[in-house]
């Protein structure tokens, strides 16, 4: 007996019946627009990169334990992309003296990541990802954070409604190398312990850091709960006002504020998980309960181009998933009512009647009509109910009668006003859409 096979989908990734279809062309509508609306041009890639370069930048832990890696029929060990940051990087290495910087690119492609499945979160998503490239000053993460502010915007949310979480990596490094002097390995067991901290259970985030810090445990937890920005500082020593990422959060904050962006702050808990980021890092964060997790994520990545043996250039970006905002625009009543598929639906009453129907629906298309017709033969009600479940709003019957006189009736079935036409009058069918 043939085994029979289950109709579910794989765990963690999802249809896309034409219901949903249209909401993720909605969100890629409303990210694309945004997007392009700052001047950036879309790039694309494949799915399958060399398993090398997510080893080389994202990290070991990223390939071994979250990635669907294999080996191809060549012996090659091929990774179905977890980001896009380091392709881009690739095809900007791969061609860097053809281009004029700077570059702004953005592109949304699916990534695939082996985990748990949850709210928020799939194993496969899809992802805007938005990155300016050889701007070395402040205005790049202006540019991009304001984007990303946008493009929530956009979606119908309000100021209040997120809130946009900033850090630095040099202010991170500053206080694990030059303030506690940590040695590489242990400075690493406290960045990611940092970087989980939002997702260990209660006390487990200062358990491991007395276990991992020992005596100047106490010192370190104090200055990581600070509430703000400025009790943050106040308990670094004097000559921390002269750290760059120090000065640089300033800024950061002062010209999000001057260009009208008042929800971002500083948070010393976020570092974000990768290892190409050398500077300013932001997340944003739905402040309603129902979305506990990051909506956007991303920093800069000045060395990035290291791996390829290229100059360095300056890079800022983030990526926004599909998933999260699919969970917010549904948090929000946001949701925008579809469309229905075709404007007018053409009831075929009979076999003599389909060529008179094509016509007319060809007719009506080339007027930019979207028509669609039955060829069920179904009792005239049967076809009227399919069209009305389906929100088609006018309809038009065609039968011996109409094929002989070449006229017909389209009927509005909100209103059930009906309307004679012929097949010479379809401008002005068009006009009752």
């Amino acid at each position: 007996m043939t085994k029979k096979v289950s109709t579910e989908a794989y765990k963690g990734v999802r249809d896309f019946y034409p219901a949903d279809m249209a909401v993720q062309n909605y969100i890629f509508k409303v990210m694309k627009e945004t997007v392009e609306s700052f001047g950036y041009s879309e790039y694309g890639a494949s799915v399958l990169e060399p398993s090398d370069l997510y080893k080389a930048k994202s990290g070991e832990e990223i390939v071994n334990e979250q990635t669907y890696t294999f080996k191809d029929k060549g012996d090659r060990e091929v990774s179905l992309r977890p980001e896009m940051t380091p392709t881009v990087a690739r095809m900007i290495a791969g061609k860097l003296k053809e281009f004029s910087m700077p570059l702004r690119w953005y592109s949304i492609p699916n990534l695939f990541r082996y985990e748990n499945p949850q709210r928020g979160r799939m194993r496969e998503h899809w992802q805007l990802n938005v990155d300016i490239f050889g701007v070395k000053s402040i205005e790049a993460e202006v540019e991009v954070i304001s984007i990303a502010s946008q493009v929530l915007k956009n979606f119908g949310l309000k100021d209040e409604n997120f809130e946009i979480r900033i850090n630095s990596r040099k202010i991170i490094n500053y206080i694990l190398n030059d303030i506690f002097a940590l040695d590489d390995e242990t400075a690493e067991k406290v960045s990611k312990l940092i970087d989980k901290k939002d997702k260990l259970k209660d006390g487990a985030f200062e358990e491991a850091i007395r276990e991992t810090i020992a005596e100047r445990s106490s010192e370190f937890l104090t200055l990581i709960s600070s509430k703000n920005f400025e009790e943050f500082v106040s308990r670094l020593p004097q000559t921390a006002s002269e750290n760059e990422g120090i000065k640089e959060i300033k800024k950061l904050i002062s010209r999000l504020e001057e260009v009208g962006i008042t929800n971002a702050v500083f948070s010393q808990n976020l570092m974000r998980g990768f290892d190409y980021y050398t500077g300013i890092v932001f997340e944003v964060y739905d402040t309603n309960p129902d979305n506990r997790r990051s909506v956007f994520g991303g920093g800069r990545y000045d060395d990035l181009l290291d791996i390829f043996d290229k100059e360095k250039v300056p890079a800022f970006g983030f990526g926004a998933g599909d998933v999260i905002i699919r969970d917010i625009l549904e948090t929000y009543g946001l949701m925008p009512k579809f469309p229905a598929p075709a404007d007018i639906y053409i009831c075929v009453m009979n076999e003599n009647s389909i060529g008179f129907a094509q016509d007319l629906a060809q007719l009506l298309r080339e007027k930019k009509v979207r028509t669609s017709v039955d060829f069920s033969f179904r009792k005239v009600g049967d076809q009227i109910k399919y069209a009305d479940k389906n929100k088609i709003p006018f309809i038009i019957c065609i039968g011996d009668e109409e094929v002989t006189s070449g006229k017909f009736k389209v009927k509005n079935l909100t209103t059930g006003e009906q309307t004679e036409f012929s097949d010479s009058e379809i401008n002005e069918i068009s006009k009752l859409l």
